[in-house]
C-alpha cells in the first residue's frame, strides 16, 4: 500500500471573538488497538469493522477457518501499560479500577469472560511477586492502592524506594513533613481467553473499550494567526493539510477566555499493525471515525475517506495489510466538550 494521502475532515464554529491559547497542560495519549492470537495459516480475517469516537472504540471481526480441522488457540488483548513516574500523565479512562479501559467481548453473540493477566515492572524488571506477597493491590493509580502502602514495614519502604517501586512525594521539601509514599511501577495487563474456530466456519467476535483521550488546553500548532514549528509534526502524525490549517486558525481568532470561549486539542490511537498477525490480508476492512459533534474538527491520515453522516466518515478497503497506525486529531470547542459532559 502506498502512503497514505492527507485528509482534511472539518466544518466551520460559529463566530466568536478574538483572543489567545491558553496554557501548555499536557495529557499523553494510551494507545490501544484489536485483538492478537497465535498465527495460523488457517485462521484468515474475512472481515474488520472499526468504529473509534472519543467515547468509545467498537471492533467487530469476522474469522475464517479455511482449514478442514478445528484450530484451538489463544485470543488476547493487550492492554496499554500504566503507571510510571509521577511526572507522567497519561489519560487513563477509569484510575481506580483493574479493566480501566471497560473492556468487553463476545463472540458469537455470547459474552466472553477473560483471563486477566497482569504485571509490576520497573524498568523492565518484574516485581508482581513481591508486590502481591505485602498484599498491595497491582493497580498503581488507584487510591487504594496508595493507602495500602502506609501499612508496609519500614524495612519494605527502603527496599521499594532502592527499587524505583515507589517514590517520597515529600521528599525535599523539609524535616518536618512527613513521607508520602506513591506507586510508580508500570503495570501491564492483558485480557486473554482460548477459543476453537470450527473447521471450514466463520467466528464474529466482537470487543469494545473506551479509549484514552490525551489532549492539550490549548491549540499547540497554532499561535497568533499562524502555524508554530509543530504544525510539521501534526502534517505527518495526523496527514493534516493547510485546509485543516487555515479552519484552526479561523478557530484561534474566535477564542475568548474572558466570555469562556477556547479551543483545543484532544488526540486518539489506535494500533492496526496488530492487525497483521493473522494469515493473509483483511478481506474486508472499515473503519468510521466519529468526531461526535458537528462543531469540532478532525484530522487524521487514510485512503479513500467519505462523509457518511454530520460527524462521521468512512475508509473502506479490500485485502488490507495494515502498515501505519491510527492517530487522529480533534480540535474541540470548550462549550462542546462541556455540552457533551452533561
Amino acid at each position: 500500500m502506498t502512503t497514505l494521502p492527507r485528509l482534511l475532515l472539518a466544518c466551520a464554529l460559529p463566530a466568536l471573538a478574538t483572543t489567545s491559547v491558553l496554557a501548555n497542560d499536557t495529557m499523553a495519549t494510551l494507545e490501544a488497538g484489536g485483538l492478537v492470537f497465535t498465527r495460523s495459516d488457517e485462521i484468515t480475517m474475512a472481515r474488520e469493522d472499526l468504529y473509534i469516537s472519543p467515547e468509545k472504540v467498537e471492533v467487530k471481526y469476522l474469522y475464517r477457518n479455511t482449514s478442514d480441522k478445528a484450530v484451538s488457540t489463544i485470543v488476547a488483548f493487550p492492554m496499554p501499560k500504566i503507571g510510571g513516574p509521577v511526572e507522567i500523565m497519561s489519560a487513563v479512562p477509569d484510575e481506580q479500577s483493574d479493566n480501566f479501559m471497560d473492556f468487553s467481548v463476545t463472540q458469537d453473540g455470547e459474552e466472553i469472560e477473560p483471563n486477566l493477566q497482569q504485571r509490576v515492572l520497573v524498568r523492565g524488571i518484574d516485581f508482581t511477586t513481591e508486590v502481591e506477597d505485602q498484599e498491595i493491590p497491582l493497580q498503581p493509580l488507584a487510591g487504594e492502592t496508595t493507602e495500602a502502602l502506609k501499612t508496609l514495614q519500614p524495612d519494605v519502604i527502603e527496599d521499594w524506594l532502592a527499587k524505583g517501586l515507589i517514590v517520597d512525594i515529600n521528599a525535599g521539601s523539609g524535616s518536618d513533613v512527613q513521607p508520602e509514599y506513591a506507586p510508580v511501577w508500570e503495570l501491564e495487563s492483558i485480557y486473554w481467553w482460548e477459543t476453537t474456530f470450527p473447521a471450514g466456519a466463520d467466528v464474529a467476535v466482537e470487543h469494545r473499550y473506551k479509549p484514552s483521550v490525551g489532549g492539550i488546553s490549548g491549540l499547540s500548532f497554532v499561535w497568533d494567526g499562524k502555524p508554530t514549528e509543530y504544525f510539521s509534526e501534526v502534517q505527518k502524525r495526523y496527514c493534516a493539510d493547510n485546509a485543516f490549517l487555515n479552519a484552526a486558525i479561523k478557530l484561534e481568532k474566535r477564542q475568548n477566555p474572558d466570555a469562556g470561549i477556547y479551543y483545543f486539542e484532544q488526540w486518539l490511537s489506535y494500533i492496526l499493525t496488530t492487525g497483521n498477525n493473522w494469515f493473509g490480508p483483511i478481506g474486508d476492512f472499515r473503519l468510521t471515525v466519529d468526531k461526535l459533534n458537528t462543531e469540532t474538527i478532525v484530522s487524521f491520515c487514510g485512503q479513500g475517506v467519505k462523509k457518511t453522516g454530520p460527524t462521521t466518515f468512512e475508509m473502506r478497503a479490500k485485502d488490507y495489510y495494515p502498515e501505519q497506525d491510527l492517530h487522529i486529531l480533534l480540535v474541540v470547542s470548550n462549550k462542546v466538550a462541556m455540552q457533551d459532559a452533561e
